[in-house]
C-alpha cells in the first residue's frame, strides 16, 4: 500500500463516523500522487499524516436564553487546521447541520483555499448548531455573545480571525464584535466581514460570488471564450449566488436560475437582481415570492424534483454555478448538465460535486473549477480587510474589487500551471490541490515537528 492510501485508510479508521471530512480528504490526497512521487521528503516527514489532523479543536457549551425566558443549550466549535501560513483564517457557519464532520471538511479545505490565494493566512473554520431563522435580533445577539464568551480565548488578530459563512451576516458579526470588544477592551480585526462603520472592507459582501466568475472568466479566456450572450445555471440565492448573477450580468451573460431549500426559479429572461436581494436581504423571503414580484420566473418547489436530483441542473446552459452548499451536484445531475450542453462548471459554494460528479466533469473534459480555488474570493477579501484593519484605512470599492480580480486570476494560473507541470493541464482540480498542498507542506517542513 502506497503513502497516501495508507494516510486515507488510518483517516477511514479513525473518522468513520465523519462522511464530509472523509470525502474531503480523499478528493484532495488522491490527486497529490504526482507530488508525492517526486518529493519523497513530504513522507519521510509525515506531512500527509499531519495535515489531515487539525492543530486544535475547541468544543464547547453555548448557553443562552430566549425571548421568553426559556434556556436553550447548543454546541459550539471551532476547528484550527493549519497555521504554516499565517493566522487561522475561516467562517463560521450557525445551522442546525453543523457538526465535527461538516466542519473539519470545511477547515481541511480551507487549507489549500487560503493557501491558493497567496495571502498569509492558515485554515480554520467554526459554527454552532445553533439556528437563526425565525430568532428575534434579541435572542441572535444573546446567542452570539453567550458564544463568543467561549470562543474568546482561542482568537485573536494574529492568532485566529474568524468570518461569516452560512446563518452568520453582518448582523451576526456585529454582535460577535461587539461580545469580543466587551470581554477584551480591545479594538483590532479579530472578525472580517464587520460592518463599514468599525472596520468593514468594501466588496466584502460580493466577494465570493464576483470571484468566482472572475476564475470562471480566466477558464474561458484560455480557450478564447467570453461570457457575452453566454446562458448560466446558478443555485442558492445567498450572498454567493446573488452577487454570481450580478458579476454575470455585468459581463454580458445571462443566468436563468437560483434556488433554496424549497425550490427553485427558472427566469428566461434572466435573474433580475434587485428583485432578489429585495426578498433574500430585504424582505428575507423564500423564492415563491421573486415569482409574485416577476411575471418572467417559474418556481418549482422541492418537492417536484426526482429522487436525489436537483432541477436547477435540469436547465440548459453554457456554464453552470453551484453556490448553494456541499454535495449539490451528484452524478446524475451532472450528466443532465453535459447532456444539455454544459461547457463549464466554477464551484461558488464549499465542495458542491460528489466525487462521482467530478469524475463526470474531468471525464467530459470541460472547464472545471474546483471550490477551493473559484470560491476563494471571500477569504481573500477578507485578508484584504484584515490587511485595511492593521494599517487603520479604508481602500475605495474600487481598489478592493481590482486586488479581488489579480487575486483570482492568479489563482488560476497558479492551478493551470501545476496542472500543466505534472501532465494534465486540463485538470485544475489536481493543479489547484498540488499548489496549494505544495505551499503549505514546505511551510511545515521548514517550521520544524509541530
Amino acid at each position: 500500500m502506497d503513502y497516501i492510501a495508507r494516510v486515507i485508510s488510518g483517516v477511514e479508521q479513525k473518522c468513520a463516523t465523519e462522511p464530509e471530512f472523509l470525502q474531503a480528504c480523499k478528493e484532495v490526497l488522491e490527486t497529490l500522487h504526482p507530488a508525492i512521487d517526486a518529493n519523497p521528503k513530504y513522507e519521510k516527514n509525515c506531512i500527509l499524516e499531519r495535515i489531515v489532523e487539525p492543530e486544535r479543536l475547541v468544543r464547547f457549551r453555548v448557553t443562552w436564553t430566549t425571548d421568553e425566558g426559556e434556556i436553550k443549550v447548543n454546541t459550539g466549535y471551532r476547528i484550527q487546521f493549519n497555521s504554516a501560513l499565517g493566522p487561522y483564517k475561516g467562517g463560521l457557519r450557525f445551522h442546525p447541520s453543523v457538526n465535527l464532520s461538516i466542519l473539519k471538511f470545511l477547515g481541511f479545505e480551507q487549507i489549500f483555499k487560503n493557501a491558493l490565494s497567496g495571502l498569509s493566512i492558515g485554515g480554520a473554520k467554526g459554527g454552532s448548531d445553533f439556528d437563526p431563522k425565525g430568532r428575534s435580533d434579541a435572542e441572535i445577539m444573546r446567542f452570539c455573545q453567550a458564544f463568543m464568551t467561549n470562543l474568546v480565548p482561542f482568537i485573536g488578530p494574529r492568532v485566529d480571525v474568524p468570518a461569516g459563512d452560512i446563518g452568520v451576516g453582518g448582523r451576526e458579526i456585529g454582535y460577535l464584535f461587539g461580545a469580543y470588544k466587551h470581554l477584551t477592551r480591545h479594538y483590532e480585526g479579530v472578525l472580517t466581514g464587520k460592518n463599514l462603520l468599525f472596520g468593514g472592507s468594501l466588496a466584502r459582501t460580493e466577494a465570493t460570488g464576483y470571484g468566482c466568475v472572475y476564475f470562471a472568466e480566466s477558464m474561458l479566456a484560455s480557450r478564447g471564450e467570453d461570457f457575452k450572450g453566454k446562458v448560466c445555471a446558478v443555485s442558492g440565492s445567498g450572498n454567493v449566488a446573488i452577487y454570481c448573477c450580478e458579476k454575470l450580468h455585468q459581463l454580458g451573460a445571462k443566468p436563468v436560475t437560483v434556488s433554496d431549500s424549497t425550490g427553485m426559479i427558472y427566469d428566461p429572461e434572466g435573474i433580475d437582481v434587485a428583485v432578489l436581494r429585495q426578498v433574500k436581504e430585504v424582505e428575507y423571503a423564500r423564492l415563491t415570492r421573486y415569482a409574485e414580484l416577476r411575471p418572467s420566473a417559474q418556481y418549482t418547489p422541492a418537492s417536484d424534483y426526482a429522487p436525489g436530483r436537483h432541477k436547477v441542473w435540469d436547465t440548459p446552459c453554457y456554464a453552470a454555478f453551484p453556490c448553494a452548499t456541499q454535495n449539490e451536484v451528484n452524478g446524475a445531475d451532472a450528466q443532465a448538465l453535459l447532456a444539455n450542453g454544459c461547457q463549464c462548471v466554477c464551484e461558488g459554494a464549499n465542495m458542491p460535486s460528489d466525487m462521482d460528479a467530478i469524475k463526470a466533469y474531468l471525464d467530459a473534459g470541460i472547464m472545471y473549477g474546483p471550490a477551493k480555488a473559484a470560491n476563494a474570493g471571500g477569504v481573500s477579501v477578507s485578508q484584504l480587510e484584515m490587511a485595511q484593519n492593521a494599517n487603520m484605512v479604508h481602500w475605495t470599492f474600487e481598489d478592493v474589487d481590482s486586488k479581488l480580480k489579480d487575486i483570482m486570476r492568479n489563482i488560476y494560473q497558479r492551478s493551470a500551471t501545476t496542472a500543466a507541470k505534472y501532465g494534465q493541464p486540463n485538470n485544475l482540480l489536481m493543479g489547484a490541490n498540488i499548489s496549494g498542498f505544495c505551499e503549505v507542506a514546505d511551510a511545515m517542513i521548514a517550521q520544524g515537528q509541530y
